[in-house]
């Protein structure tokens, strides 16, 4: 059993990976200022799978808190997930991208040095790519960011790619990963986006409990089959399974990598809701706008590199996507019979 620090431990990604990571045996804690999380995850958490996750309450720019936190605490590695996400509100308050993003990762990495926790799995995006050459995409591609939210986590992956290579930290793997989606097939944890989704699951599945009336879909003159986006949609246990993996590799062998996570099929937006209403049986109303800034046309994973380091892939299915973030939702929305 190792002890394992989640920074947004109660977000969406970590709290999946919280679960993954205590059913092989982890011990979590989990780091969060609460911003984007309801707090009662941590108690979530523990009834659904029946162990406590101690929480330090705070933001990750406050150095000095953090490592005053961990003192005592015998962290052996840090997953890092909190970080803003939002391609269009990037593009609209870069600043404000920087400094929880750039900035954040910063004041971690220095707590991290003072408590000399050496370890770092670091939750990064395929945005880095930006509008790619050909698809599936390699870890060796061409890296062209095309929206301010891609640039912070190229430069959070340069920040600790540096640490390792001058041996303040002993391993990193960053993780690119595609689209999450999905949520625990308990529907006890699942995605709480605050105000209006960004992203389509999640703005999906409020147009099916009528939290919405219709779904924007983003741009359909794209140069794709159906003109829509086509992403690398992977659900989120799926993800948090190979967080698990990667954090027991950094463990074993303190090697430091760059790898790909989704499931190496695109999926356009117009197939992903058909997928929805058929697994779900819910009908969802559309309405065409305009590309949003900072958007490309298509890109999903070649994932192989991470089946032969981790010995990972996806296994859940797109119809176990929509089906687990349809419960969640109408979990939440208080829907009883699905």
């Amino acid at each position: 059993m190792s002890r394992i620090l989640l920074t947004g431990g109660a977000g969406y990604i970590g709290s999946h990976t919280a679960v993954a990571l205590t059913e092989r045996g982890h011990e979590v804690f989990l780091l969060d200022n609460f911003s984007n999380a309801p707090r009662d995850v941590p108690d979530r958490l523990r009834r659904l799978t029946g162990h406590d996750f101690p929480v330090i309450e705070a933001d990750v720019r406050d150095t000095a808190t953090v490592s005053t936190a961990l003192a005592g605490l015998n962290i052996e590695a840090v997953i890092h997930f909190a970080a803003l996400k939002a391609v269009g509100e990037s593009e609209t308050d870069p600043l404000k991208y920087y400094d929880s993003n750039i900035i954040g990762t910063i004041r971690l990495l220095e707590a991290m040095q003072a408590q000399k926790i050496r370890r770092l799995v670091f939750s990064s995006s395929a945005t880095v790519y930006g509008q790619p050459d050909s698809s599936p995409i390699l870890e060796d591609a061409p890296t062209r960011v095309q929206n301010i939210y891609g640039r912070t986590k190229l430069v959070m992956e340069d920040l600790c790619s540096d640490l390792a290579r001058t041996g303040i930290l002993s391993a990193v793997v960053s993780l690119r990963y595609f689209n999450p989606v999905g949520a625990h097939p308990s529907a006890m944890i699942g995605e709480t986006p605050t105000g209006v989704p960004n992203n389509l699951m999640p703005y999906m599945t409020q147009v099916a409990t009528g939290q919405r009336p219709f779904l924007n879909v983003f741009g359909n003159d794209y140069d794709t089959p159906d003109g829509t986006g086509v992403r690398d949609y992977i659900h989120v246990m799926d993800l948090a399974h190979a967080h698990a993996l990667a954090v027991e590799h950094i463990l074993a062998k303190d090697v430091s990598l760059t790898v790909n996570l989704g499931t190496g099929k695109g999926i356009s937006v117009l197939e992903m809701i058909n997928a929805f209403e058929s697994a779900t049986g819910c009908q969802i109303p559309l309405n065409f706008s305009p590309r949003r800034p900072g958007d490309v046309a298509s890109y999903y994973a070649n994932p192989g590199l991470a089946e032969q380091i981790f010995g990972w892939k996806a296994v859940l299915d797109v119809n176990a996507m929509c089906r687990d973030a349809w419960r969640w939702e109408a979990k939440r929305a208080g829907i009883d019979d699905v």
